[in-house]
């Protein structure tokens, strides 16, 4: 598929780059339904001139290989200034691979890299292109994964809420498929004692419940002043969610797995969220991203966005009906070491655009990463 040419003066799309760096976790990492020992972050670099935009996005390094091999061809040659054409171009070239998963977070780095060009080509911070809503973006600290032991949760919460002074933590539960649910229990009630009263607690069962499970959970939960329970059971089964969501008062999250428009317009209609999730970095980019929030407010709705804090930070910024994003733990340690321009949570937020640099304000530090190169 041949992209149409910029009009006019119009600066064009002149090539598109991926590649892929694996890095280890710190410790073993695991939730309710998952371990791992390691992440992959996917780089994607798109020129126009001697300007250049990106965008990454975290998942397998076969990501990198489709992103060279399918996508790049689909929007080099097009206008730099039309990101919303190319987000569709590459919607419908994508078709018979199948858009969710592996190539939404392709279609997603790619987007990504695509605003930040058009910002760098314009001299302009993203926030300023995109616009704000608001000066801040909330944040709140996550991890407390369910490997870890009681002295590393209590210090993981306490670095967060007492060092850099952010007034919300989440951990996960739900661990082993929601077969250790006396620890869950013990888990909520220490991460409590560890942050006081003053600071709010959330939790994310990453889908290990079933819906009686998540029910009883959610009134412990309330217990312990927990405000925050991210998908107790699936988030396929929106009649599930939605029943977890009517047992208590505790707001019910979820949609950090959606790959399309229509996966966030069916869970809404269902009822199934009290706050929508939505990951920049899968769902299709700040393109999509911005159109999720636009259907959260709709239904009146917050939108809270999901992992990979750097790559939120802008669009974050542009919606009024934001509730905050994830500072997640093993993102924010590898945007840490591999990018420069990295932004500040402490007092509980972050500050997009501030300094005044142009484009999302971050640089890929490729030396760095080299030598975990894996696709």
């Amino acid at each position: 598929m041949s992209a149409p040419p910029a009009p006019g003066d119009a600066p064009s799309v002149d090539g598109v780059e991926a590649a892929a760096y694996t890095l280890a976790t710190d410790t073993p990492e695991a939730d309710g339904t998952l371990e791992w020992a390691r992440t992959t972050l996917v780089v994607v670099h798109a020129r126009s001139g001697t300007t250049t935009g990106f965008g990454y996005t975290y998942g397998a390094p076969e990501t990198a290989a489709y992103v060279r091999g399918h996508l790049a061809s689909v929007v080099t040659g097009r206008s730099a200034w039309d990101v919303p054409g190319a987000n569709e171009a590459m919607t419908r070239a994508v078709r018979n691979d199948g858009r969710p998963g592996l190539v939404a977070g392709a279609i997603s780095a790619v987007d990504l890299a695509l605003w930040d060009l058009k910002a760098r080509l314009l001299g302009v911070p993203l926030t300023h292109l995109l616009g704000r809503a608001r000066p801040h973006v909330p944040v709140y600290g996550s991890g407390g994964f369910t490997t870890y032991d009681d002295r590393h949760q209590d210090h993981q919460l306490r670095h967060w809420a007492e060092e850099q002074r952010i007034p919300r933590v989440k951990i996960k539960i739900g661990e082993s498929w929601g077969s250790a649910e006396h620890r869950d229990r013990e888990r909520v009630a220490k991460a409590r004692a560890s942050i006081g009263d003053d600071t709010e607690l959330y939790v994310d069962a990453n889908g290990g419940y079933t819906v009686k499970q998540a029910a009883r959970m959610a009134r412990c939960l309330d217990d312990h002043k927990v405000t925050w329970f991210e998908e107790p059971v699936s988030s396929d089964d929106l009649d599930g969610l939605a029943r977890v969501r009517s047992a208590g008062p505790v707001d019910v999250a979820a949609g950090e797995y959606g790959y399309t428009l229509t996966y966030f317009g069916h869970m809404l209609r269902a009822g199934a969220v009290d706050c929508l999730q939505a990951d920049v970095t899968r769902c299709g980019g700040p393109t999509v991203w911005l159109r999720a929030a636009a259907l959260a407010e709709a239904f009146g709705l917050h939108i809270s966005g999901h992992c990979a804090p750097h790559a939120h930070a802008a669009v974050a910024a542009a919606v009024p009906n934001l509730r905050h994003l994830e500072w997640f733990h093993d993102h924010v340690r590898i945007e840490s070491l591999w990018f420069d321009g990295t932004l500040d949570p402490a007092g509980g937020h972050i500050t997009p655009g501030s300094d005044g640099a142009p484009g999302h304000g971050l640089t890929f530090k490729t030396a760095d990463a080299e030598p975990y190169r894996a696709g």
